[in-house]
């Protein structure tokens, strides 16, 4: 005689109803504290930020300044486009206050990378800052940002791991950011919508390559006619 044995329920066809109550809860708590977070950022970053855009020519002032401003402005950019990472994070861990820790350790990935713009970064010119642009758009292209912003779209184990993922899917648009205006609003603004969507829709050819071809476009419209380029201030 076969004797067959029971089939094993999935871990969410497990979850009683008051357990799948209590992480829909718990992902919409983080959601909507995630999302708080991004418009205070904002905020905090505008006022900041304000009347300081030279454009490529921009200078950073001292390090605890740029350090003091850089945070909130990666807050700001990239938490949005964070929730739907945060949402699987915790429905996994089925507990909101792993939730802060995430964010926090995402957000000292971006600070780290902020310590490395600081000491790389100089004021430059329209030419350095178009041919950075078109470096940026054909990274777009490569194997390695698809392979990043997949990564993306998993389930993160820590803020460190999905931190470190969305530097490499980023790492092209972040550096259009820092080459067209690191203080200005407008490519801030322009890099985390194309940031966002990024990391909720999904990664295809399809999507990511007219993205790419146009980033190159305006790397050389930049080189050829500067003051063609709605956004791009004087440099000084």
């Amino acid at each position: 005689m076969v004797v067959l044995s029971p089939l094993r329920s999935s871990p969410a066809e497990a979850l009683s109803p008051q357990a799948s109550s209590r992480r829909t809860v718990t992902m919409a708590a983080a959601g909507s504290a995630t999302v708080l977070l991004a418009v205070a950022a904002w905020v905090v970053a505008l006022r900041q930020m304000s009347g300081m855009d030279r454009g490529p020519g921009t200078g950073l002032g001292s390090l605890s300044f740029f350090v003091a401003l850089w945070v909130p402005m990666m807050a700001a950019m990239m938490l949005p486009g964070a929730v739907p990472a945060v949402w699987r994070h915790a429905r996994a861990v089925a507990r909101l206050r792993a939730v802060p820790v995430f964010l926090v350790l995402y957000l000292a990935v971006w600070a780290l990378v902020g310590m490395a713009v600081y000491a790389l970064y100089r004021p430059h010119g329209y030419v350095a800052a178009g041919a950075a642009t078109i470096a940026a758009g054909v990274y777009e292209l490569t194997p390695l940002k698809v392979h990043f912003r997949r990564r993306c779209h998993e389930t993160a184990r820590s803020g460190l791991q999905f931190g470190l993922c969305c530097v490499g899917s980023s790492l092209g648009l972040m550096l259009m950011f820092v080459a067209l205006g690191i203080m200005s609003v407008t490519w801030m603004a322009v890099v985390a919508v194309l940031v966002g969507a990024q990391k909720v829709l999904p990664a295809k050819a399809a999507l990511d390559m007219p993205v790419g071809l146009a980033i190159v476009g305006l790397g050389a419209l930049i080189v050829a006619a500067p003051s063609a380029v709605p956004g791009l201030v004087a440099s000084m």
